[in-house]
């Protein structure tokens, strides 16, 4: 089964995206808890501002030591990704391909059939790509969840396609 996923139609770039490289990406989420977190946007420049405030700060006061858990850190980051279910947040990957103007609605192309959506709803979807550290070889290779998580235990499946009209 093919990991390859198109964004076809009405976009100035159509592209495809790897299912496959997607577990390196730091957008992923972890799915076995992004539903039950209850997050607030936050303004990316304004926490990588503060966290490099704050790194700077350390390095002075302290100089510039690596804690000794950061072997451990790695470790555990490494067993998270063997093990974890992940997602992607599918809007970056629909702003990269620029719909068209007439581009309106969002085509989910799947085996059993399509799911048409607003194309303001793009933000609201995830792209499913891991479960418990595998591939989703089984009704793959993507799934397609709500952000609000609606549809979480009945994913959109066998996705082929995203086509914009």
């Amino acid at each position: 089964m093919e990991s390859i996923i198109p964004i076809k139609g009405k976009v100035k770039f159509p592209i495809t995206m790897d299912a496959g490289v997607w577990i390196f990406d730091d957008r992923k989420v972890d799915l076995t808890t992004y539903f039950d977190d209850k997050t607030e946007k936050v303004d990316e420049l304004e926490e990588y501002t503060k966290a490099v405030s704050r790194h700077w700060s350390r390095e002075i006061q302290e100089g510039a030591t690596y804690p000794p858990t950061l072997k451990t850190e790695k470790r555990y980051e490494k067993e998270k990704i063997l093990n974890g279910t992940f997602a992607i947040p599918f809007a970056p990957f629909l702003k990269n391909a620029e719909p068209l103007p007439e581009g309106a609605s969002i085509v989910i192309e799947t085996e059993n059939g399509d799911h048409t959506l607003d194309i303001n709803e793009a933000d609201r979807l995830l792209i499913g790509f891991s479960k418990e550290g595998k591939p989703l070889r089984q009704n793959g290779p993507v799934h397609i969840y709500f952000t609000d998580g609606s549809n979480r235990d009945k994913p959109i499946t066998d996705v082929r396609a995203f086509r914009v009209e």
